[in-house]
């Protein structure tokens, strides 16, 4: 560990680097990945203008000024595409005349998926590692205080992390997602197998609604996918935004393109058509060593049955063909749980300027973590599995 480090933030990305990012960071996880937060930036999916104005942490060596963590950090002005809410938060803060924005966020914009969130180099020992949060951690204390930030949120931080963060002063919260584990099983049927009678049949009853149509599902590698295949895809993507909210979407065709471009060997696009040969809906896919990661999709045509196998039962299968452990479907979806996927909790990291504020929310997420305790478990009784 070195003897004295220095902080600086830097409002890009390129600034620091890929071989520096990737020093701290790696490879494995897509989204940590220095590609593709360059590509939100380059695209202006994240600026002032969006509300995500970066601010990403560097953390040297003062003696060599070597590079020994960096810390992905976004100045926010709302709390948008976080999917860690704190809009209660931000209402007692203007019920009390208090601003709750700006504030800091270490995230990664748009996503809600558990993972590394400070990158350290491979040459700190777990000794150092936690020294160093340790260090950080009351940087980013002072700091927000000297600066007029309302508070620091870490989201989705991994439970090594979670376990690591220093315990004073830090608020935790807990959530609940839904991942589909592979218990080491051979074929989709297999997995079935594992089910109640009931449940399987509801499955299967679920796919085959969808026979009648004579369906092509395919995966392509995206960096092989043609430009029509991906316009294809972005716009099935905007049609559900459009559904859900009345806009385009958080990203725009401009940051998929560049996903193509830099890291398209490790995006799967699935693309469905009709029997004559129509595109009829899409959806995008992350993969890694050892996780599938499902993030977007769309359809210009409803078709009963159609999210549930595009979004669910493909990458099922997808996942026990090429032995991944690990299916990430998105957040939230408590209908996930009778198709097979486990409840998991996810963790935070929260620290707030204003002391009494700190300690309402400190109490209130105390409290919600023993609701997430019982709901979680509720959850697992419901999963579609025989007893064992």
């Amino acid at each position: 560990m070195p003897e004295s480090i220095s902080f600086m933030h830097v409002n890009s990305i390129e600034t620091i680097g890929p071989d520096n990012w990737c020093q701290c960071f790696g490879q494995s996880n897509p989204f940590n990945r220095y590609e593709f937060l360059s590509a939100l930036e380059q695209s202006r999916c994240i600026n002032l203008d969006t509300g995500w104005q970066p601010y990403h942490l560097m953390v040297t060596d003062s003696k060599t000024q070597k590079l020994v963590a960096v810390m992905p950090m976004y100045i926010k002005h709302h709390s948008w595409g976080e999917y860690v809410f704190d809009w209660a938060w931000a209402e007692a803060y203007e019920r009390n005349g208090l601003g709750y924005y700006p504030k800091l966020v270490t995230s990664i914009p748009f996503t809600p998926s558990v993972g590394t969130r400070i990158g350290l180099t491979d040459e700190l020992t777990p000794a150092e590692q936690t020294s160093l949060l340790s260090k950080v951690n009351d940087y980013l204390v002072e700091h927000i205080n000297q600066h007029g930030f309302s508070s620091w949120h870490g989201l989705f931080v991994t439970s090594n992390e979670n376990t690591l963060w220093p315990k004073q002063g830090v608020i935790s919260r807990h959530g609940v997602q839904f991942h589909w584990v592979n218990h080491q099983y051979n074929n989709f049927d297999d997995f079935l197998n594992r089910m109640t009678s009931r449940k399987r049949k509801t499955i299967k009853k679920e796919r085959a609604k969808l026979a009648q149509y004579n369906l092509k599902f395919s995966f392509v590698i995206g960096s092989e996918a043609s430009d029509d295949d991906w316009q294809h895809f972005i716009d099935c993507y905007q049609i559900t935004y459009h559904k859900r909210s009345g806009h385009s979407g958080y990203l725009s065709g401009a940051f998929f393109k560049l996903l193509k471009q830099f890291m398209g060997q490790d995006i799967r696009l699935l693309l469905v058509s009709d029997e004559s040969g129509n595109k009829l809906a899409c959806a995008l896919f992350f993969v890694s060593q050892t996780h599938l990661y499902g993030r977007y999709w769309g359809t210009k045509q409803e078709l009963d049955g159609l999210h549930f196998e595009t979004c669910y039962y493909q990458g099922i299968e997808y996942a026990i063909e090429h032995g991944l452990a690990i299916f990430d479907a998105g957040a939230q979806g408590e209908h996930k749980v009778a198709r097979g996927f486990e409840p998991v909790t996810t963790f935070s990291k929260h620290l707030v300027a204003h002391e009494q504020f700190a300690d309402a929310i400190g109490h209130y997420c105390k409290q919600e973590q023993l609701h997430m305790s019982l709901y979680q478990q509720q959850m697992t009784n419901m999963l579609p599995f025989k007893s064992k």
